[in-house]
């Protein structure tokens, strides 16, 4: 049985715009042209800034997704359950997790960044509450922040290492992508990448996606000149029979002079869906593994019951079963979901 504590106030039956299409994999639209963002949650908790991140469906087909602060609060992660509509508080301490996913055996994995956060990949034991660490250093140096996550068919748990906020010392000179092996042992994959944010492992394992989101910087300060962007790209690299990196990379998409993709995930078909935060385009951007476009979930400039109207997505997740074509998006300070003619990959556990 899970434990949840507090019961978070949500907003229902709102929605916003149906998704504008620009190609179609079959006859039907992945995103169907009547089909609406519903809003689950809005932040009601009494936390500065920030956002919701991380989507992850759990065995039991509930959402799990963080809720990451500014500042001295530790964050939390809730859980959104599709069957009552309600959102819980799964721990008020979540050590500012951000990229969250279940691995086969049901616990939770959750990346803890920095600002005060735990600043390693941990495990849940959902059904007890109780936290571990999987590893907080690479080559007994502490990670940066570590970001979001993937986890492959053989247990195998991909992570992105940037730094975006906090005032701790970097000790690691790359902003790099790593592996635990199920021993525990971290693997650098690739630092050919500027600063990696999202990332996903296709269905065939053969090809492992990152998005470089370089916004200047280490540390955001309002207070200070805009930094000049870096590459805000999404890359494919090629992986071996050993799950590493065995040939130089793809750019699928290049999103130039404005902000890049967040988090992603893909469908059984291999399709890849990002949460595209360019200021001219917020929105689920869908690509083919080729990095074609097949559609478009337009989720800014604003989302109906947000405190701050935005509309900045952040990550996205397939449900499962019944619900394995419920696209899942933290936007902003909220949770959406929308039905789409498509079917999300999960590791075996979820099939």
């Amino acid at each position: 049985m899970y434990r949840f504590a507090v019961r978070v106030t949500l907003v229902l039956g709102m929605s916003l715009p149906a998704a504008a299409q620009t190609a179609k994999t079959t006859e039907k639209p992945i995103v169907p042209p009547d089909a609406k963002l519903e809003l689950l949650f809005t932040r009601s908790a009494p936390i500065q800034g920030g956002l919701t991140e991380g989507a992850a469906v759990a065995p039991d087909g509930s959402i799990f997704f963080s809720d990451i602060p500014l500042g001295t609060h530790k964050g939390q992660i809730l859980r959104f359950d599709p069957e009552t509509k309600t959102t819980t508080v799964f721990t008020a301490d979540s050590g500012k997790s951000n990229g969250l996913m279940f691995d086969a055996r049901g616990n939770l994995i959750a990346c803890e960044g920095s600002d005060g956060g735990g600043r390693r990949v941990s495990r849940w034991d959902v059904k007890t509450g109780k936290r571990e660490t999987i590893a907080d250093r690479y080559q007994g140096k502490r990670f940066n922040a570590c970001n979001d996550l993937c986890i492959d068919e053989k247990g195998r748990i991909y992570f992105s290492d940037p730094r975006y906020l906090g005032t701790e010392t970097r000790e690691l000179e790359h902003r790099a992508v790593y592996r635990l092996d199920t021993d525990g042992q971290a693997v650098e994959v690739t630092h050919d990448i500027e600063k990696p944010n999202g990332i996903a492992i296709s269905p065939g394992q053969k090809t492992l996606y990152v998005a470089d989101h370089n916004n200047g910087t280490d540390r955001i300060d309002p207070t200070a000149p805009h930094p000049k962007l870096g590459a805000m790209k999404v890359y494919a690299f090629p992986l071996g029979s050993d799950g590493l990196v065995d040939g130089p990379k793809r750019t699928l998409i290049d999103f130039a002079d404005e902000e890049g993709s967040d988090g992603m995930t893909v469908d059984v078909d291999g399709n890849i869906y990002l949460a595209a935060r360019a200021p001219s385009r917020l929105g689920v951007l869908i690509l083919t593994p080729e990095g074609k476009e097949l559609g478009f979930i337009p989720t800014g400039p604003s989302q109906p019951g947000a405190k701050e109207l935005k509309g900045s997505p952040s990550n996205v997740d397939f449900g499962i079963g019944d619900e394995s074509h419920m696209l899942y998006v933290t936007v902003d300070k909220s949770l959406y979901r929308i039905p789409l003619n498509a079917k999300g990959y999960h590791i075996p556990w979820a099939r």
